[in-house]
């Protein structure tokens, strides 16, 4: 069974541009770990402040290996050094959902 992370962040909407440079940074190094990247998306017009993420695994199992090789990721590791030093994510959501087939 497929599992896809939908991932809601709330980021500091004066800091939008260092997410999307972090967001960024995130679409080589989430592939090179294992995750199926589906991509990230910003504020557009409404809402200034909560952008999305979604991720693809094979299973939960898949998912914890990709944790763990995240957690050894030399520009994973900085990527999440940069957020934690500018704060520019002020709240994170993981939700885990499966694909409704017929």
């Amino acid at each position: 069974m497929n599992v896809t992370v939908f991932i809601r962040y709330q980021i500091d909407p004066f800091k939008r541009g260092m997410f999307e440079q972090y967001s960024r940074r995130w679409l080589s190094i989430i592939p090179r770990c294992g995750g199926d990247l589906i991509g990230y998306w910003m504020p557009h017009e409404g809402t200034n402040n909560i952008a999305f993420a979604l991720i693809s695994f094979a299973s939960l199992a898949t998912y914890e290996e990709y944790r763990a090789r995240l957690r050894t990721d030399k520009e994973g590791m900085e990527n999440f050094g940069l957020a934690e030093e500018h704060k520019f994510i002020l709240a994170e959501e993981r939700t885990f959902l499966r694909q409704v087939k017929a």
